[in-house]
């Protein structure tokens, strides 16, 4: 089971700016969230998507300030 959400805070800004205070922060939510989401996969979900209980458990204990490259463009 994957979860990605889909939201305005996961997309670049079309003109090139840095993200604002509000979209940096929506970002902030949205990657707590799938990451408690993770959290509560089960193992046949962990199964399907290749990873142990215990690589999950550890993106899952992540600091939130520790977001993917992909979000601090």
């Amino acid at each position: 089971m994957s979860m990605m959400i889909n939201t305005q805070a996961n997309r670049r800004p079309a003109n090139g700016r840095t993200a604002s205070f509000f979209t940096r922060l929506m970002q902030a939510n949205a990657l707590m969230r799938q990451r408690h989401a993770l959290r509560m996969l089960d193992q046949a979900a962990l199964d399907d998507m290749g990873l142990s209980r215990a690589q999950a458990d550890a993106e899952a204990r992540r600091p939130i300030w520790d977001a993917p490259n992909a979000w601090l463009k």
